[in-house]
């Protein structure tokens, strides 16, 4: 029996825990869930209604993004993962600047100035060019925890305005954003599923 991962392929919380899974080599059923539709059996575990929500065969749930990453981690980290670790960046990026992304991108659900927004989220960009000009990664030669779970925030700024992000003065913090982008893990965390319905047969990301 493997464990069942609650998903939905653009969400970039959604997208770190399934990079992890990935590279840990834990398999799991793969559940594509329609926001508008979210289904019974997902909310039935995890009330709250987000994704992801990883189901594991004993009965139990994980919720929380970060959670799966390090459960999967835990199981198996090849390269080390969480060994680069920065809560703090983590959480920098998980606060601050995703309120910034949020009253950035989707200005007018928030009632909010976009360039007030952008411009604040430009600030914490700039702290992490500074970090990759002195290293590849967030948190040294190789990526790591941290890189795979903001890397995801940065891919959503960046397309907000993508000709305007081209012209920004980050070049490191694009070197890194493109360089994971054309990563196979990445495109194998991206596998184009249908919505899943009760009685669908099992999707597997692995």
């Amino acid at each position: 029996m493997y464990p069942i991962c609650y998903s939905f392929r653009r969400c970039p919380y959604a997208m770190r825990a399934r990079m992890a899974l990935l590279v840990s080599g834990q398999a799991v059923e793969l559940r594509e869930v329609a926001l508008r539709d979210k289904p019974a059996q997902m909310l039935a575990i995890s009330p709250k209604g987000t994704v992801p929500v990883l189901l594991l065969p004993d009965g139990q749930i994980l919720d929380e993004s970060l959670d799966i990453m390090r459960w999967a981690l835990g199981r198996d980290d090849p390269e080390q993962w969480l060994a680069g670790e920065d809560r703090g960046l983590i959480a920098a990026n998980d606060g601050p600047f995703k309120g910034h992304l949020d009253r950035y991108k989707y200005a007018t659900r928030h009632g909010s100035d976009s360039v007030e927004h952008r411009n604040e989220a430009m600030t914490w960009l700039g702290e992490l060019e500074m970090r990759l000009e002195r290293s590849p990664y967030l948190t040294g030669e190789r990526r790591s925890l941290t890189d795979m779970a903001i890397f995801p925030f940065i891919r959503q700024f960046a397309a907000t305005e993508s000709d305007w992000f081209a012209v920004q003065p980050l070049p490191q913090v694009r070197r890194w954003l493109d360089g994971l982008l054309a990563s196979d893990l990445f495109a194998r965390a991206m596998l184009r599923v249908a919505a899943w319905r009760e009685g669908d047969e099992a999707v597997f990301l692995r």
